[in-house]
């Protein structure tokens, strides 16, 4: 297991670059409302703007609407990873193929080390 920034996300995506937890952080209810709009066409199902909240999936506090219900964040926690990339099984994960699948996101990149300058 590796420490990791709080602020990546279970999935690796970096969520102070989200907009549920920059609408929650600067408390902006038009980002809330564009994030929602923008989420409803990219995954096919509706979001309010009051699901559009959120402080990180690993950190304590406020959640977005469908972070209790994201496979990924309950298998890590069931195994107690902090990320998907902490996890024995992430090259052969079906959960993994399947998020990547509906997202777009290539987890592999999102958690391959970075060049350092």
């Amino acid at each position: 297991m590796t420490t990791r920034d709080p602020m990546q996300g279970v999935c690796g995506l970096d969520c102070a670059a989200c907009g549920a937890y920059r609408a929650w952080r600067d408390d902006d209810q038009s980002l809330r409302e564009q994030t929602a709009q923008e989420w409803s066409v990219q995954f096919g199902t509706p979001f309010a703007p009051e699901d559009i909240n959120c402080s990180g999936c690993r950190t304590s506090g406020v959640k977005g609407g469908y972070t209790d219900a994201c496979p990924l964040r309950g298998c890590a926690i069931r195994r107690g990873e902090p990320t998907c990339g902490d996890c024995g099984d992430f090259g052969d994960c079906a959960s993994r193929r399947e998020f990547e699948a509906q997202s777009g996101l290539d987890m592999g990149a999102l958690f391959a080390p970075k060049a350092r300058p």
